[in-house]
């Protein structure tokens, strides 16, 4: 069972995360540019392919889309193991993706991102791992 727990640990911060982000991205200044002169360009300039909407509502639907990915991603990589062990473990799909997606948001972090996600998707790859190797071992 701690295997279990391991991996719902690792997902628990990423659902964390992925809410924080969402609210953030509604509420507060957080997530916009300290010069106020690029976000209102931001919000007047359309992107190349189409002139449908702005970099703005882009922005702002990007950050929420991206949330919504971490908080499902948290919610079904915490919920499996801890009430289908069975079908969690015995699925090499299931545990493929999650390592994928994992170790696909620890170099998006690296490159892109600031310290404190990085180091919260880096101890959630940490914690998945270790649950695969109590596991397995």
């Amino acid at each position: 069972m701690l295997d279990s727990y391991f991996i719902a640990a690792g997902a628990a911060i990423i659902l964390v995360l992925g809410s924080l982000h969402l609210f953030y991205t509604f509420v507060g200044n957080k997530l916009e540019p300290r010069d106020e002169a690029l976000k209102q360009r931001m919000q007047e300039v359309p992107p190349v392919i189409t002139r449908q909407t702005t970099i703005w509502r882009m922005w702002i639907g990007f950050n929420a889309s991206h949330s919504l990915c971490g908080i499902l991603f948290g919610l079904i990589y915490a919920y499996l193991p801890l009430a289908h062990a069975d079908i969690f473990f015995g699925s090499p799909f299931l545990i493929g993706v999650g390592l994928a997606l994992l170790a696909g948001l620890v170099a998006l972090g690296r490159l892109y991102w600031f310290s404190v996600p990085f180091r919260g998707i880096v101890a959630a790859a940490v914690l998945y791992s270790l649950g695969l190797v109590v596991h397995f071992a």
